[in-house]
């Protein structure tokens, strides 16, 4: 096992048809309006941590909410759960503001999402 620190779930993406009645929903559970509010992404941020909803996200593969891993060293981590026996899903790719995502599956083919903000 290496030393690559993981800090726990910040990040949980949702797959969404209808961005406006998703938000509306989303506003109301957490009792904030979306800090990114945009027709690719809608983000909230609350409490240290961050729900997005991803419209049309069925289309990208994102069938169920993903929860997002934060961890220090993103391909030390990725290498360390294949050898494990994940699978990866997407390889790790710059999604903007220096945040680099990747998706693994477990054994049993649940999506697992890693982060690292560079």
């Amino acid at each position: 096992m290496s030393d690559s620190r993981t800090h726990g779930i910040k990040t949980v993406l949702h797959p969404v048809t209808d961005p406006a009645k998703a938000k509306a929903v989303y506003a109301a559970l957490l009792g904030l309006q979306p800090q990114t509010d945009a027709a690719y992404y809608v983000g909230f941020d609350v409490d240290g941590q961050h729900i997005g909803l991803v419209p049309g996200g069925a289309a990208q593969g994102l069938t169920s909410p993903v929860a997002y891993w934060h961890v220090d060293d993103i391909e030390a981590k990725l290498a360390e759960v294949t050898a494990a026996g994940g699978t990866v899903k997407e390889a790790p790719r710059e999604v903007g503001g220096g945040r680099v995502v990747a998706t693994f599956t477990d054994p049993d083919g649940n999506v697992l999402g890693i982060a690292q903000d560079r």
